[in-house]
């Protein structure tokens, strides 16, 4: 294989370290996701890594935006990271299909001081997006939702950012399983969204071995 490869597996004091030292710490997203722990146990493994939660806070920071839309809220942790960062006048819509998770995260929101500055749009994303103004007015797009819907989440959100916009793509690795021989439906989704994407010529993209594995895009100029 060409390249080198310096991965460093990710044991429990290594993550401990990364938060640490990456200032990844958050008591209040840690609280969370407690929280959503004891309230849907089936599911919690979707709450944001802390790791993850810091960089996207930097990224909005990094790239002054201050139009914002993500595709999955969950119970809020990514949402609370992305519209801390945002400059005055800043927002961020964010869609959410299960209105549970949305009950739960909405405090989190009031004591984060950002309520004020998230649109949440309870329903099918796919709804929202389509009812968005239709021209490049996006300054960054985070999607972390059903990975059957990936595909349909880009297309509606790609030709709606701005040139040299960002868009955030999380479990594009999909723990591994996007390269199993016979991937489960899930994996499959990602896998094929990952091509996709990859073959897309609006955007420049790389692939982060991250978390769960992350993709950002810049989109071109049109």
């Amino acid at each position: 294989m060409p390249g080198s490869q310096k991965a460093i597996a990710a044991t429990p004091e290594i993550h401990q370290y990364l938060v640490h030292h990456g200032r990844a710490d958050d008591p209040l997203l840690e609280e969370l996701a407690r929280v959503t722990r004891e309230n849907f146990p089936a599911v919690a493994h979707m709450t944001l890594p802390l790791e993850e939660a810091a960089l996207l806070s930097f990224l909005v920071r990094l790239t002054a935006a201050s139009a914002i839309v993500e595709v999955g809220m969950f119970t809020g942790s990514s949402t609370i990271a992305l519209a801390r960062a945002l400059p005055p006048g800043g927002t961020v819509l964010t869609c959410e299909i299960d209105p549970r998770v949305v009950e739960i995260g909405a405090p989190y929101l009031e004591r984060a001081g950002v309520a004020d500055r998230v649109d949440v749009r309870v329903g099918p994303a796919l709804d929202t997006l389509r009812a968005l103004p239709a021209t490049a007015h996006l300054d960054l797009v985070f999607i972390d939702a059903d990975k059957p819907g990936y595909l349909g989440y880009w297309e509606e959100l790609v030709p709606r950012v701005r040139p040299d916009g960002l868009l955030i793509v999380d479990n594009t690795l999909f723990s591994g399983d996007v390269v199993d021989p016979e991937p489960d439906s899930k994996a499959a989704a990602v896998h094929a969204f990952n091509e996709h994407a990859r073959a897309d010529e609006r955007v420049e993209l790389v692939m982060v071995n991250a978390a769960d594995g992350i993709t950002l895009a810049r989109r071109r100029a049109v």
